[in-house]
């Protein structure tokens, strides 16, 4: 029973890993997805709001471009990984090729790649005899040593879904004043309030892609913050030019 018992947990625990692997492995591209997405829809809120528009306007636009922009981001993000798998195929398949019709001159080259490593002597052939007894190890070895490639494990569909529901879902962050506005008239500073709700977005998007890169948590924080800021100040002023030069 405790045997039994003992194996579940080690199946939990294992279970457990490998949904932390797959989240981590998509965190960048969710962490990179929320930082165009919080960033491009706060500058088109930031512009409406420096030109006056009415709530109603800023949702319109706000809305049109977090679909439009997410979509568009997804597609590139799935048709990137996708391209990443077949380029990978595609020189995996010449390696077979070459495995099976030139081995000498392959066999040759697995030789050099290890002789550089410091390999020498019976050693060195010991570990080209090992690598060339079997094919798939030898197409491997080739493929990361000679070519330096590594087979994309992340799924293009996965990857597209991630961008569009990050991009969305920091996104979202600035409309919402305006959305409950028009549902219900707030009666306040509306771009403040989206300002700070905004502010708080990536300061949450910062500490997480420091978390990414390693690095420190108030440089990314403040990286972030900037970014966002600039592209808003740009944008406020772009707006308010724009709706004095034409009213």
């Amino acid at each position: 029973m405790n045997a039994r018992l003992h194996a579940l947990s080690e199946d939990q625990i294992h279970g457990e890993k490998s949904m932390l692997k797959k989240f981590q492995d998509y965190l960048g591209e969710f962490v990179y997805g929320g930082i165009d997405g919080s960033v491009t829809t706060f500058a088109v809120v930031a512009g409406a709001a420096g030109a006056g528009l009415e709530s109603s306007i800023v949702i319109i636009l706000g809305f049109a471009n977090l679909i439009a922009d997410g979509f568009a981001m997804s597609v590139g993000s799935f048709l990137s990984t996708k391209s990443e798998k077949q380029k990978y195929e595609k020189h995996k398949a010449i390696e077979y090729w070459e495995v099976d019709n030139l081995p000498e001159k392959e066999r040759e080259e697995i030789r050099e790649i290890f002789e550089d490593k410091g390999f020498s002597g019976d050693l060195l052939e010991q570990v080209v005899d090992t690598i060339t007894a079997d094919k798939d190890r030898w197409v491997d070895v080739m493929m990361k040593e000679e070519l330096e490639m590594t087979e994309e494990a992340k799924s293009p569909l996965a990857m597209g879904g991630v961008t569009f529901l990050s991009f969305a879902l920091f996104g979202l962050v600035p409309l919402l004043t305006y959305v409950i506005d028009y549902l219900n008239p707030l009666n306040k500073d509306l771009f403040f309030i989206s300002s700070v709700l905004t502010g708080l977005c990536f300061i949450t998007i910062g500490f997480l892609k420091s978390a990414i890169t390693n690095t420190s948590r108030i440089r990314g924080i403040l990286e972030t913050l900037v970014l966002g800021g600039a592209a808003a100040t740009l944008s406020y002023f772009v707006g308010d030019f724009l709706e004095n030069l034409l009213s």
